[in-house]
């Protein structure tokens, strides 16, 4: 007990002692490891099933479908998710999922397993991600004492980068001693874990929402601080997406190395984002915008080099830092938006956001072809980080105009008795 207590900070132990969270916490990450063995099972069971000549659509339609639709569900199935509690929707998203990543896989099993068939199916199991998000981090907010929120989000966080790291890998094994079904019907097992270790948490943890709920947005727009956090949010994902694009053709086309060496440039971010994240889950007094602006300017100023050299080590050590830096990012975030939002008003908060930053990422590298053509590889790794600089310079600018603005604002005299 006393070796615990030395190795995991004081901030953590707090937060596992809460026995909601803890299993939370474990069914979240095994369904995140589970994911992690789809970033490399859809794309494989595309290939599989797909005609030759239509691969490279068959791909594509699954890693849209995959992902995007949750933009949809998140504003189309708000009249009527709006109204469930948290862990309903986290529920609700974990029994999709598993349901349609499970029955892909059994039709893949079975050889009845069509290109539009597979698309449709991926494209129904992710229609309650935001949702499912947000039910999540609505339970955080509702089980852990506001002062221990960062830790249990970085926590969460962290879980889910180590999935990333971990599931690709483990994803591979798995494909070549069975088949990319197979690997997608674990990933459907784990969503089952997750939907029963929900039902272990109290329900007086999950009490109901309001009966007359309001639109995400609606409450977003009364509330500038989280719009204006959204959309500097958003801009930041949006930025981000070329780099998807540029950087396995830097890799490849720059500096003449194989494809698999993209991995080791993935790793390395992907272990400094898990460094950066847990280390800044034991920080107490830090104030949460100037640091989401610094994160911000640290991510783009760590993609400059790329532009101005093609030496591997220093671009390694550049996103080695870059994880480092963002690593803090995702659970400060969303502590900003649970601290901000009313706790009724937080699914619906959480799930408009959710339908903004799952699309931002995505459209942005829809830019990134284009980019590259124009700009080349290192070029577009460059403009990316310069203009993430100049968002987070910018955010500076209009909060110090903003922190004027509320100290200039006359103090409404006192009413005479």
């Amino acid at each position: 007990m006393q070796l615990t207590n030395r190795l995991v900070p004081a901030a953590y132990r707090d937060v596992l002692r809460v026995p909601g969270f803890r299993r939370l916490l474990s069914g979240e990450t095994v369904s995140y490891l589970g994911d992690g063995l789809s970033v490399v099972a859809i794309t494989l069971l595309a290939i599989a099933i797909a005609a030759p000549e239509h691969t490279a659509l068959v791909v594509g339609a699954a890693v849209a479908a995959y992902t995007l639709p949750a933009a949809l569900g998140a504003l189309a199935l708000a009249p009527w998710l709006r109204r469930l509690d948290a862990r309903t929707l986290v529920t609700a998203n974990a029994l999709l999922r598993a349901g349609g990543l499970g029955t892909a896989a059994v039709l893949h099993l079975l050889g009845r397993l069509s290109p539009a068939g597979y698309v449709a199916l991926l494209a129904v199991s992710s229609l309650l991600v935001a949702w499912g998000s947000a039910g999540t981090y609505t339970l955080v907010s509702r089980l852990v004492p506001a002062e221990h929120r960062l830790p249990a989000n970085t926590l969460l966080g962290t879980s889910q980068t180590t999935a990333i790291i971990v599931g690709p890998p483990l994803a591979g094994l798995l494909v070549a001693a069975t088949s990319p079904g197979i690997a997608l019907a674990v990933d459907a097992l784990t969503y089952l874990v997750l939907a029963a270790q929900l039902r272990r948490i109290p329900v007086t943890a999950v009490p109901a929402e309001p009966t007359v709920p309001t639109s995400g947005f609606r409450l977003l727009a009364r509330r500038p601080e989280l719009l204006g956090l959204l959309a500097l949010t958003a801009v930041f994902f949006f930025l981000y997406g070329p780099v998807e694009v540029a950087l396995p053709l830097f890799v490849v086309d720059t500096l003449g190395r194989s494809a698999g060496f993209l991995g080791v440039y993935w790793a390395v971010f992907g272990v400094g984002a898990l460094l950066g994240g847990l280390l800044a889950g034991t920080l107490r007094r830090v104030p949460p915008w100037p640091f989401a602006i610094a994160v911000i300017a640290g991510w783009g100023a760590a993609l400059l080099p790329f532009g101005l050299t093609t030496s591997t080590w220093i671009t390694l050590v550049g996103l080695a830092a870059g994880g480092v830096i963002y690593g803090p990012f995702p659970a400060f975030n969303i502590t900003l938006f649970q601290s901000a939002a009313d706790p009724a008003d937080l699914p619906a908060v959480l799930a408009a956001r959710g339908s903004i930053t799952v699309a931002a990422a995505p459209i942005g590298a829809a830019f990134g072809g284009p980019l590259v053509t124009w700009l080349g590889p290192g070029g577009t790794l460059l403009a990316s980080g310069a203009l993430t600089v100049a968002l987070a310079a910018v955010a500076a600018v209009l909060r110090l105009a903003s922190a004027a603005r509320r100290r200039s604002a006359p103090v409404p005299a006192a009413t005479a008795g």
